[in-house]
């Protein structure tokens, strides 16, 4: 008499209450269900996505457990599994991951909250994954991405991104590597990142970009101002005859 009702497509036992940490354990199970990305999933995946953005928001200001249990499923590894795919459908989702980490990020206002989420150097592995570039919406949603992270930087969250034993700082060097992108939106970011990290207090990590990137990158970027500038001054030399 009754169809019985996917439990992936909003079926009995979808909390009523959007956000909640019963909600939370729903979307986690079903991120625990579809570790494989395909065309007839993407769409589930990324709502789920969005809607674990809006609960881990909310939850930062009116219920720590929903962070307690976000960690203690290590949530972020289901997330960075997802990009590490190849199939079917899986730029599309990697777009909304992205989405999801910044509107995350921007919105977090609470520093446990912060700190929990840099606490197991998942970030920093998602910074450094090999993403489709040539893919405008990647691109553009990887750089504000890096962007939001670089505001976020303090005396005291440096230390989740430069790891002084490895002598790493995939934030910086991943981002610089975009300076002469050839979208303006890609190069103000990367300015807005390296600022942002340059005005952090950290001997050890100020050392570390003078020593490892200051020449390459600086050499590179006089470069490219330079080049600008010829170009500039042939237009109007043209201009004026």
């Amino acid at each position: 008499m009754f169809r019985s009702r996917s439990w992936f497509g909003g079926g009995w036992n979808r909390p009523k209450n959007r956000l909640s940490l019963d909600h939370l354990k729903y979307l986690y199970s079903v991120l625990e269900r579809n570790t494989t990305v395909s065309e007839s999933n993407r769409g589930l995946l990324v709502e789920s996505l969005r809607s674990i953005a809006e609960i881990l928001i909310w939850g930062d200001q009116n219920d720590s457990s929903v962070f307690d249990f976000f960690l203690e499923k290590n949530m972020l590894s289901y997330f960075l599994h997802i990009m590490r795919q190849k199939s079917g459908g899986s730029s599309f989702v990697c777009v909304q991951l992205l989405q999801t980490l910044n509107i995350l990020f921007e919105n977090i206002r609470n520093e446990t909250s912060l700190y929990y989420l840099l606490s197991n150097n998942l970030v920093n592995s998602i910074i450094v994954h090999k993403f489709d570039f040539s893919d405008e919406d990647v691109m553009g949603y990887y750089i504000l991405f890096l962007k939001t992270l670089s505001l976020k930087l303090n005396t005291h969250t440096i230390h989740f991104f430069y790891n002084e034993h490895t002598n790493d700082f995939p934030l910086y060097t991943e981002a610089i590597k975009f300076f002469n992108h050839p979208e303006s939106m890609v190069r103000i970011a990367v300015r807005t990142i390296t600022l942002n990290v340059y005005k952090v207090q950290n001997p050890n990590m100020l050392q570390f970009i003078r020593d490892k990137t200051a020449a390459p990158y600086f050499s590179n970027l006089v470069w490219f101002i330079g080049k600008h500038i010829l170009e500039l001054d042939n237009c109007v030399r043209n201009d004026i005859e």
